[in-house]
């Protein structure tokens, strides 16, 4: 088993733990706390997220696969982490209905995004079937 869960799940107890007992004499705090414990997590696995974009990149340069094809799909998962922490960070604050309009907000980007894609798989399918 990789040593870097263990990390990751330590600096999270730790922070849950120290946000927790800030909470009940600063809440502001813990909410930083919570704030910079997930940032901090999201720069560990940053290595790994490179990792796998490349491996990503390098199966669909061999499939000769469109790279427009690969970035969008790519953006589209950012996007989702993105939005999904940022509503996570709303949600401990107490804010549930800013965190569901960010939710709200990255669905539609992602939408505008991939449209390109899903108009021109609808033009393919109405070829194959005129």
């Amino acid at each position: 088993m990789d040593v870097e869960v263990f990390q990751l799940v330590g600096l999270g107890i730790v922070a849950a733990i120290l946000a927790l007992v800030l909470k009940q004499h600063k809440p502001e705090l813990g909410l930083f706390i919570a704030i910079a414990a997930g940032a901090i997590i999201l720069l560990m696995v940053t290595g790994r997220l490179v990792a796998i974009v490349t491996v990503l990149d390098d199966m669909a340069r061999r499939a000769n696969l469109d790279q427009a094809h690969l970035s969008v799909v790519l953006k589209a998962i950012g996007i989702a982490y993105i939005t999904e922490f940022g509503a996570q960070v709303c949600k401990d604050a107490g804010e549930n209905s800013i965190a569901s309009k960010i939710e709200l907000g990255g669905k539609i980007i992602i939408l505008s995004l991939t449209l390109p894609i899903l108009v021109g798989l609808i033009e393919v399918i109405l070829q194959v079937l005129t």
